[in-house]
């Protein structure tokens, strides 16, 4: 599996970028007992009429997903039970 993590909106490139990544995992990486390599690009937003495109001719499995940036000490309320906080994540590390 290979996942890209991007700062900004989702643009073609990123799908042919991705798509060689994948071709590279299953060459060079994948083992002949294991499934195809599947890809996921995650940027901060996305147009799906451009994703559809960028993606509709590639034959490897892959999807185009956003995230939501969170400030450094803020963790949304319903995820405070989930989730551990700056000074829970200091001791672990």
């Amino acid at each position: 599996m290979a996942i890209e993590l991007k700062r900004k909106k989702f643009k073609p490139e990123y799908a042919g970028q991705l798509n060689f990544y994948l071709n590279v995992l299953d060459d060079k990486v994948k083992l002949p007992h294991e499934n195809p390599s599947i890809g996921i690009v995650l940027c901060k937003q996305k147009d799906n009429m451009v994703v559809d495109y960028a993606i509709k001719s590639i034959d490897k499995a892959m999807s185009v997903g956003t995230y939501t940036h969170y400030q450094a000490h803020t963790v949304p309320e319903n995820m405070k039970e989930f989730l551990p906080d700056a000074e829970a994540l200091g001791k672990m590390l």
